[in-house]
C-alpha cells in the first residue's frame, strides 16, 4: 500500500469489474429506457454451463457402504436389506438435486483495489448474490481464479438468503510485480451431506497491476549539507527570505506590508517572499540485455527496478520532481502534482529488451 501523497491529484476510486453469473442468476434492473446503453452482463462472454462433480472421502465410503448393503440384499433377499439399500441410493438423489438447487440462480462480483504492491497486502471483495425468490443457498465456496496461478485463495458462504447478496473478502501478498489476470470463479457447494462436491466455473475476467516493491530510502546530502536533487530555483512563495517588493494589491495579506517603504498613505508597498522550486531528479533505467547474460541477470534486474521505485518514491515525498529515461529513449515524470501512478506502473510492466544481434 503506497503512502497517501503519492498521488493526491487522483481521486480514490474502485475499478469497473464485471459481474458473472450463474445460470438462472440475476440482479433485479430498474425498468430500461430506450436510450440506455447494454448492461455489462449482456457483453460478458459464453459461461460454462456443464457442472463438475467430485467424490469426496467421506462420499467414496458411502458409496461402498451403498454398494455393500445392495450386494447383501440380493444374496440373502432380505427386505429389510432392500429398504435399507434403497434409502442410500434416495440420499444420494437428495444430495444431488439439492446442490443443484443450491448452485442455481448465483451471480459472483469481483472488487479489486485500485492498485497493490509488492510484499504489501491487498483485499479482494467477492459478492454472492442469490436471485432465487424462496430458496436459499447453503455451503457455497468461491475460488477466484488466475491465470498461470494456483487456485489458493476462497471465499465460504454459509447461507445466502433469496433476493439477497453477502460479501467475503480475501488477503492476498503478491511476490512479483506484473500484471495480475483474473480470469473467472469457481463456485463449488457440498450441501447437504458432504458426499459430494458440485462445481461449475464462471468466466469474469479483471486485471491488476502489481506495482514493484519499495524500500525505505535516506537521500544523501552534498558538501553544503542541502539535500541531493538537482539544481534549486527560487520562485515567488511563501518562503523566509526576501524575493522583492511591489504595490498592494487587493486581498494582499497586511502582514507581508513592507512599512520601510510604504511612506505615503495609499501608497503602500507589499514584500514578495521567495521559495525553492522543487528541485529536479534524473533516474535511469538500463533495459538493455547483454547477448551473454549471465544467469541471474533477471535478479539483477529487478533489483535495479526496485531501487529506481524506491529512489523515486523517495524523493516525491521531498517535494522534488523526478524524471525517468531508459536506455530506449523512453521518458516519464513524477511529482507531487502528477503523482507516482504513471510511473510505477510502467515500473510494474517494464521488461528487459531482448539482446540485438
Amino acid at each position: 500500500m503506497l503512502p497517501p501523497l503519492i498521488s493526491p491529484a487522483e481521486p480514490s476510486r474502485t475499478p469497473p469489474t464485471l459481474e458473472s453469473v450463474v445460470p438462472g442468476g440475476h440482479h433485479p434492473r430498474r425498468p430500461e429506457r430506450q436510450d440506455r446503453l447494454p448492461s455489462p452482463a449482456a457483453l460478458l462472454p459464453t459461461i460454462t454451463r456443464r457442472s463438475h462433480l467430485r467424490v469426496t472421502r467421506e462420499g467414496k465410503w458411502f458409496i461402498g457402504i451403498t454398494l455393500g448393503v445392495g450386494l447383501a440384499a440380493m444374496n440373502t433377499g432380505n427386505n429389510l436389506l432392500y429398504l435399507l439399500f434403497g434409502v442410500l441410493l434416495s440420499l444420494i438423489v437428495v444430495s444431488g438435486v439439492l446442490s443443484e438447487v443450491s448452485l442455481w440462480g448465483l451471480s459472483v462480483v469481483r472488487r479489486l483495489p485500485a492498485r497493490a504492491q509488492v510484499g504489501r497486502f491487498h483485499q479482494v471483495d467477492i459478492e454472492v448474490y442469490n436471485s432465487k425468490k424462496k430458496i436459499p443457498s447453503y455451503a457455497i465456496e468461491v475460488e477466484d481464479l488466475r491465470a498461470g496461478q494456483p487456485a489458493d485463495k476462497r471465499c465460504f458462504f454459509l447461507k445466502i438468503s433469496p433476493s439477497s447478496a453477502q460479501v467475503a473478502a480475501y488477503r492476498r501478498t503478491p511476490q512479483r510485480r506484473g500484471q495480475d489476470r483474473h480470469t473467472g470463479f469457481r463456485v463449488a457447494t457440498r450441501f447437504p451431506f458432504g458426499f459430494f462436491e458440485k462445481s461449475r466455473e464462471i468466466e469474469s475476467y479483471g486485471d491488476l497491476i502489481i506495482y514493484p516493491a519499495v524500500d525505505p530510502v535516506r537521500l544523501a546530502r552534498d558538501e553544503r549539507g542541502r539535500d541531493k536533487g538537482g539544481a534549486g530555483v527560487l520562485g515567488r512563495g511563501g518562503g523566509d527570505d526576501l524575493a522583492g517588493v511591489r504595490p498592494e494589491r487587493e486581498g494582499d495579506d497586511p502582514r507581508d506590508i513592507y512599512w520601510r517603504k510604504s511612506t505615503m498613505e495609499g501608497h503602500r508597498v507589499m514584500r514578495e517572499r521567495a521559495r525553492e522550486i522543487s528541485q529536479e531528479v534524473v533516474l535511469h533505467l538500463d533495459l538493455a540485455r547483454p547477448a551473454n547474460a549471465e544467469e541471474d541477470f533477471l535478479q539483477q534486474f529487478e533489483r535495479q527496478v526496485r531501487n529506481v521505485a524506491s529512489q523515486a518514491v523517495a524523493h516525491v515525498k521531498r517535494n522534488d520532481r523526478v524524471i525517468l529515461r531508459t536506455s530506449t529513449g523512453q521518458r516519464l515524470r513524477a511529482d507531487r502534482v502528477i503523482g507516482l501512478d504513471p510511473l510505477l506502473r510502467f515500473l510494474a510492466l517494464v521488461e528487459p529488451e531482448p539482446p540485438q544481434e
